[in-house]
């Protein structure tokens, strides 16, 4: 807003408005957001990752992954289908493209190792 012209002492004012009345809140944006990249086939690796540079407070962060807790091997199976279907891997390159693919959406380390090797 400042970059438009605004004094700094009307946004301070109109931003403590806003949060007064609870139309700012970063637990609102925090859980809206972790519900959109969770519907979007986002892990949880990344999730965080995203919403500590845009300045959300680690445990807050924690406090709402926490509620998908038991989902993140079923969800990261469905990211694996919708890409590569049911087949199991044909060799350890398929296999490593794969396990990057996961990485790469945020998924920990660990879950992808459960998941692929139990997958064979």
């Amino acid at each position: 807003m400042r970059g438009r012209g605004f004094d700094g002492d009307v946004i301070e004012v109109v931003l403590d408005g806003l949060e007064s009345t609870g139309l700012l809140s970063d637990a609102r944006f925090t859980e809206s957001y972790i519900e959109w990249r969770v519907g979007r086939g986002s892990g949880p690796v990344r999730i965080r990752r995203e919403l500590r540079e845009r300045g959300i407070d680690g445990a807050m962060i924690s406090g709402f992954l926490e509620i998908y807790s038991g989902e993140w091997q079923e969800r990261l199976k469905v990211v694996h289908d919708r890409k590569y279907g049911s087949e199991p891997a044909q060799d350890r390159k398929e296999l490593s493209r794969r396990a990057r693919f996961l990485e790469y959406r945020g998924f920990p380390g660990e879950l992808i190792r459960q998941f692929l090797f139990d997958f064979d």
